[in-house]
């Protein structure tokens, strides 16, 4: 019964963010048919023509209804800008932010936990202060900020625009090497603010075990610092970080946002940027759903996961 109140509550936020993001898209300034049509010559009978094509002269309780019944049908509408179906567009622009925010993520939950387990087991020591000082101050840095900063300092260095040369040799290897070298600025700039957050979890968690009774025992039985540690302090401290990186997950597509427009990685967070300068209302909308999505998606495979690795907490 727990599952199915969770996968029930799930599904009421994906309608609440849908109808949400409906009428909050409506109060973006601008006019879509204005910015359609920018730069053309077009009088007012063809630009009312363009309004009804989208059904944007329809009362806004019609369009409403015309959306939330196509959204249950799997239609997303059509985009404005492209003037094709938003789902394709939203498609062609997954590749990229998935492989940067998955690239960002496998590197972050690495570097993060190792550090949070190093930090915590030799706490108050030079490492301790360092890493720990270090990671607050990355973790209140904005990624906008952090990221044009790495642009400057390293901007000789790898490409800051874009996710591939027009000039590059045609081959797998060559695309590869060249798309990789691009990656390198956005994936350091996600890379620092997620890590921070998984290391300091990490190490307030492994904290907190430190002093508990059965590790107290393995220690009086003879067992070596790394083998009471490896064995027996990081598997009950790890729960909260493994939980943290599927909740993250969610947010960094979201969060993706700023640092694909800051590099202009082609990817979904440069595509709502540029959908939000029109604006365009259907485009706007299956971002939001589908970022939503993924949030909602993460949170409700996180809490399955705590079940699964804490026998404590039911899920059924």
């Amino acid at each position: 019964m727990r599952l199915a109140g969770r996968l029930g509550g799930a599904a009421l936020s994906l309608v609440m963010v849908a109808v949400l993001g409906f009428f909050l898209f409506r109060v973006v300034p601008g006019d879509p048919v204005v910015s359609m049509t920018r730069g053309r010559p077009t009088t007012a009978a063809m630009q009312a023509e363009l309004a009804a094509q989208f059904g944007l002269d329809r009362p806004l309780h019609e369009q409403f209804w015309s959306y939330f019944t196509g959204l249950l049908q799997g239609d997303l509408g059509t985009s404005f800008t492209f003037r094709r179906p938003v789902a394709d567009v939203i498609l062609e622009r997954l590749g990229p932010t998935l492989l940067l925010v998955g690239t960002s993520t496998l590197i972050a939950v690495g570097l993060g936990l190792w550090l949070g387990i190093r930090a915590a087991w030799r706490r108050d020591s030079a490492f301790d202060r360092v890493t720990t000082g270090v990671s607050l101050t990355l973790w209140a840095v904005p990624t906008f900020w952090l990221g044009m900063l790495l642009m400057m300092v390293t901007g000789d260095l790898f490409p800051s625009r874009g996710m591939r040369d027009t000039d590059t040799a045609p081959d797998f290897l060559s695309q590869a090497l060249d798309v990789g070298h691009h990656l390198v600025l956005p994936s350091i700039t996600l890379v620092a603010v997620v890590c921070a957050e998984y290391m300091l979890v990490m190490r307030s968690s492994l904290l907190e075990e430190t002093h508990a009774p059965y590790l107290v025992t393995a220690r009086a039985k003879g067992l070596r610092d790394d083998l009471v540690r490896r064995r027996h302090a990081v598997p009950n401290a790890v729960l909260p970080a493994i939980t943290l990186v599927f909740l993250r997950f969610g947010l960094v597509v979201a969060g993706a946002i700023t640092t694909e427009t800051v590099f202009s990685w082609p990817g979904l967070g440069l595509l709502f940027y540029d959908a939000l300068t029109g604006p365009d209302y259907f485009l706007l909308q299956g971002l939001l759903v589908v970022t939503a999505g993924a949030v909602v998606v993460m949170n409700l495979l996180a809490d399955l996961l705590h079940g699964v690795l804490d026998p404590r907490v039911k899920v059924v």
